[in-house]
């Protein structure tokens, strides 16, 4: 092998070299920028997400007035019960009739 071989054996083989570097920059870049934009929308989307969990500690003030729509219920209940004790058997007949 002459020395012009040898040079241009090494020419070749850092030109192979300087390209492949190349592409894996390439490659580099676009997923850089893909993380990139990814990591943009993920922000648009937290912030949307944000917005809508800032109500979460107004829901603890939820189970008291459950109970006391509950408790009223129940007392509704017992002044219909007490308004219709009587007029089941009574009320069927005269409204048959009529």
């Amino acid at each position: 092998m002459s020395a012009n071989d040898a040079w241009t054996l090494a020419l070749v083989i850092g030109l192979v070299a300087a390209l492949a570097v190349a592409a894996l920059l390439f490659v580099l870049v676009r997923a850089v920028d893909d993380i990139e934009s990814s990591a943009g929308s993920l922000l648009e989307v937290a912030g949307g997400i944000g917005a809508n969990t800032t109500n979460i500690p107004q829901l603890v003030a939820t189970a008291p007035v459950l109970a006391l729509i509950v408790e009223e219920a129940v007392v509704q209940d017992g002044y219909m019960n007490a308004l219709t004790d009587g007029y089941g058997g009574a009320g069927a007949g005269a409204g048959a009739a009529a």
